[in-house]
């Protein structure tokens, strides 16, 4: 059974989240102490997390960071404020999905499953994809370079993973967005840039520069020379 851990004040939205995740087969918890949300996670052992913006004491940008220091555990905001600044910000912090307020409980639902799908289940076909010299493990969200394992967290991972299964080939940005987020009507750009600038910099600290080319105008190229 999944487990979903909610950061929400909210006690009737939280509350109601809980109840929607019984219906689908999902158990859930929400945060009982807003000082110790990294406390909680760590012995709640989620495998997924929604999280509000705007809370008591610390933001869930601040959590958002906090999470991403130690784990790729997906992780869903869900918050009233969204104007593009706030979607992007969530994104760039580490979030893999928005949804907006109020929102109805099919949606959540449907990207919650989605988002479990895409990261439980890729991580369970257990095949290997080679590239430039480097070895893409689908197994652990890994790439191998040079004797040594390099962590991607998950919209990196998607966007190598779908680049190289199309390597040599232009991949059009909508198709990297559509990888990414599916159906998600929030998607914009802006987002796209800052994951992919952002594996750049993964791949370049790793000593794979340049690996990720740009088509002004179309989309990426990843070319296995």
């Amino acid at each position: 059974m999944y487990k979903i851990y909610i950061v929400e004040d909210d006690k009737g939205i939280a509350e109601g989240i809980i109840g929607c995740l019984k219906n689908f087969g999902m158990e859930g918890r929400v945060v009982s102490d807003f000082m110790k949300v990294m406390e909680e996670i760590s012995e709640y052992d989620p495998h997924l997390i929604i999280m509000d913006i705007t809370l008591p004491y610390m933001g869930g940008y601040h959590w958002c960071q906090e999470i991403r220091k130690t784990s790729k555990v997906p992780i869903i905001f869900i918050s009233s404020a969204t104007d593009n600044m706030n979607i992007v910000m969530a994104i760039n912090m580490g979030a893999d999905d928005f949804i907006a307020k109020p929102f109805d409980q099919s949606v959540l639902i449907a990207k919650v499953s989605a988002l479990l799908r895409r990261t439980y289940d890729f991580a369970q076909s257990g095949s290997t994809l080679e590239v430039a010299g480097a070895v893409l493990n689908t197994n652990n969200n890994t790439l191998s370079y040079n004797g040594r394992d390099i962590d991607l967290a998950r919209n990196e991972y998607k966007i190598l993973l779908t680049l190289v299964q199309n390597k040599n080939k232009v991949v059009s940005r909508e198709k990297l967005m559509e990888a990414l987020w599916e159906t998600d009507c929030y998607v914009d750009e802006n987002t796209l840039t800052v994951n992919v600038g952002r594996l750049r910099k993964t791949l370049e600290n790793a000593g794979l520069k340049d690996l990720i080319k740009t088509k002004f105008g179309v989309g990426y190229i990843l070319e296995d020379q």
